[in-house]
């Protein structure tokens, strides 16, 4: 299928290169035109004037943008272009209630909508890896499949329009609890002055191993944190979580308590940080004495 890539930031650029080499990228737009016009010269593909004139050329179009009005923004922007039948697929983490807008909108232009949220990080994304969790017309989905697994190692279908949305919210309250357990146990550990390395090496290979400790662990402990998954944008999913939450009168602590937490990360500078760089926040709970809390 003729395929476009919008949107080529930390993840679009990657998706566009694996679109490309499984040759099916069409051709590619970004707000920055710059990148754009990088990204397409090392490929070889057109940049298109703006989203109506890829949709113009393109059976399917991928989208990776930041947010809800990002989203919207650039559907809207596709829609003198879309041709009945093309395929609009959103890789963004935006709330259900978004994805059902802009699925509303396409089919007014007889285009149809997938919310086909990813996780696995920037690291996913260069290696084609990714876990995509999509809603929308299962036939849709079987359809355009054979471009997606060139992008992603797993492609399921959760549901109707929303559902892909909703399962990308359950799994950012897990990333939460993944990101606090992991960096306040290895903070635990550095001050009781064991070695870090052989913590993670030790712990890593039992019950409590995961893959947030084994590719995050090595390099938050050493003070690196650049971004697999940014601060502000967990930031943001996880207030797509509470805002879900509240419509069932229900409380997320984790949620909450993260949040506060990466507030002050954000207010500190960190925002463009790896998530894993809670380990700073951590970090101050500890004196040099032996691992004692600071008392407030």
């Amino acid at each position: 299928m003729r395929t476009g890539m919008i949107g080529l930031g930390a993840m679009g650029a990657p998706m566009a290169r694996n679109l490309n080499q499984a040759g099916h990228l069409q051709g590619v737009w970004n707000r920055t035109v710059d990148t754009a016009v990088q990204l397409a010269a090392e490929l070889g593909v057109a940049v298109a004037d703006d989203p109506a004139a890829l949709a113009a050329q393109c059976e399917l179009l991928l989208l990776s943008v930041s947010a809800d009005g990002d989203l919207l923004e650039v559907v809207q922007a596709l829609l003198p272009g879309l041709a009945p039948g093309t395929v609009v697929v959103d890789t963004s983490t935006v709330s259900r209630e978004t994805a059902m807008q802009a699925a509303a909108l396409l089919q007014k232009a007889g285009a149809e909508f997938l919310d086909a949220p990813v996780s696995g990080g920037t690291e996913g994304a260069r290696k084609g890896t990714l876990a995509m969790m999509v809603g929308g017309d299962a036939a849709v989905v079987e359809k355009v499949t054979p471009v997606l697994n060139s992008i992603a190692g797993s492609v399921t279908h959760m549901g109707l329009v929303g559902a892909g949305q909703a399962t990308k919210a359950v799994n950012q309250v897990m990333a939460a609890g993944i990101n606090q357990a992991v960096t306040e146990a290895l903070a635990f550990a550095k001050a009781l002055e064991l070695p870090l390395d052989k913590v993670i090496e030790v712990t890593g290979s039992g019950a409590a191993g995961n893959w947030f400790l084994h590719h995050r662990g090595p390099t938050m402990t050493k003070g690196i944190f650049d971004p697999g998954f940014r601060v502000a944008l967990h930031h943001k999913d996880l207030a797509i979580c509470k805002q879900m939450a509240e419509q069932f009168d229900v409380a997320l602590p984790v949620v909450e308590m993260t949040l506060i937490h990466y507030r002050r990360l954000m207010e500190a500078g960190y925002g463009d940080e790896d998530i894993s760089a809670l380990f700073r926040e951590k970090l101050g709970l500890f004196d040099n004495t032996g691992g004692r809390p600071k008392r407030p």
